[in-house]
């Protein structure tokens, strides 16, 4: 189930430059209330989580283990667990009852720690992405995602 008060919710975007030419998207969100920063990575398939961080974020500690293998994130197999997190906020946007899947983040907190850069907690993926019908706006630094009619 989702709530957002307008049609379409703006959500600010922080430019991470990694090197000359590189660049990663983040955005602030919160989980029940506790802000997070996500990566938005338009080629990822799903919206994922660390694992780690959020034994920190939620009551519940223990994760439904996922028997298939997830690929990403630089490894053909990764082990992955499923929750549901009673309320996922990005702007506006609130997505209540949100399953999503857990992975081990720890490969790209490892290079954002190299490069002086502060952890993510997840990655925004096609799932809510493709929902909400994202469009991107560099220039002015916006992600603008669009309640379904």
């Amino acid at each position: 189930m989702s709530k957002s008060p307008s049609k379409k919710t703006t959500v600010p975007i922080h430019l991470i430059h990694l090197d000359d030419d590189g660049t990663h998207l983040l955005v602030d969100a919160k989980i029940n209330g506790t802000k997070i920063s996500l990566l938005i990575d338009t080629g990822a398939s799903k919206t994922v989580f660390d694992r780690k961080r959020m034994r920190t974020l939620m009551r519940k500690k223990k994760f439904q283990k996922n028997d298939g293998l997830s690929v990403g994130l630089g490894t053909n197999k990764m082990k992955s667990h499923f929750v549901e997190l009673e309320k996922l906020s990005i702007g506006e946007l609130v997505l209540e009852n949100f399953k999503t899947v857990l992975l081990d983040l720890k490969i790209v907190n490892k290079s954002y720690a190299m490069l002086g850069l502060s952890p993510i907690d997840g990655v925004v993926g096609g799932d809510i992405l493709n929902r909400f019908g994202a469009e991107i706006n560099y220039r002015k630094k916006q992600l603008l995602l669009f309640r379904p009619q």
